[in-house]
């Protein structure tokens, strides 16, 4: 696993040489672009929007259009100066409970990796952190943009997860999202009911890219027989909203399908036991 960034974790006068290692395993499967005439390969180049000459990358630098064609450039040099204060440094300014962050500030997960020799004080930040169950926040500099991070355990290891913004996170205030109806007690039974006849323990291992799964086998199939023609496509139909005078016996009808579910899964477990 090669490290996208290494720097120092600080909380206090304590500072942990650190590496991060992205937490995500990309799966696509990935496309070029081709010329549908003969199947040459898509280049794009980089043109002078005046000359239509291709600018090679050594000649190509970054502006910031401060009014319309006129630009400020920024060299490397600019940014360097901007970043140059905590650039690389993972600054906890505080502490917070877990289950006060709303998912929706979550963004982009990393693994923390501790430097050799940086090993005790960063099993003491990740051991503490567990049994306070409290998660760091901080700031960090990473790919030229700044941002808030939470750092919290995962497992046997530490995770620093990027965070969005409050400024990037529409408000949903902003939504025309109803939020009066007439609803029974009756009603709200049956529907906790049903989520409850529905909850099961969490299992991401149940829960495959399926599509990724069909696109590859259909692929591998092309390749091997040459075919040329797609697959049929299943036809699907969304199902028709649930009018309100029908939540009644929806829900009455779904609870008694998770009881025909739960009932299969019970006789499929015990032969399973039974096999074992």
């Amino acid at each position: 696993m090669r490290a996208i960034w290494k720097g120092t974790i600080s909380f206090g006068l304590v500072s942990i040489p650190i590496s991060l290692v992205s937490a995500r395993q990309r799966n696509e499967i990935k496309f070029n672009m081709l010329d549908s005439e003969d199947s040459s390969r898509i280049r794009y180049l980089r043109v002078n929007e005046n000359t239509g000459e291709e600018v090679p990358w050594d000649r190509i630098i970054k502006g910031y259009e401060f009014e319309e064609g006129e630009y400020v450039t920024i060299s490397d040099e600019d940014f360097d100066r901007v970043e140059a204060e905590g650039t690389r440094t993972v600054s906890i300014e505080t502490f917070v409970n877990a289950e006060e962050i709303d998912p929706l500030f979550f963004e982009t997960p990393y693994f923390v990796l501790p430097d050799k020799g940086s090993e005790k004080p960063y099993l003491l930040l990740r051991k503490v952190m567990n049994k306070t169950k409290k998660v760091g926040i901080a700031r960090i500099v990473l790919r030229g943009k700044e941002s808030m991070a939470a750092l919290y355990d995962h497992k046997e290891a530490l995770v620093l997860n990027l965070l969005r913004f409050e400024e990037e996170i529409r408000p949903a205030e902003d939504l025309e999202i109803p939020d009066e109806a007439k609803i029974s007690q009756k009603e709200m039974d049956l529907a906790e009911q049903l989520l409850q006849s529905m909850t099961e323990k969490w299992d991401p291992s149940q829960y495959k890219d399926e599509y990724q799964t069909k696109l590859k086998k259909w692929i591998d199939k092309k390749i091997e027989t040459g075919a040329t023609t797609a697959p049929e496509a299943p036809v699907e139909s969304e199902p028709a909203a649930t009018p309100a005078d029908d939540i009644w016996d929806t829900l009455m009808k779904s609870i008694a399908v998770q009881g025909e579910k739960a009932s299969k899964d019970k006789k499929v477990s015990r032969k399973k036991a039974t096999a074992a």
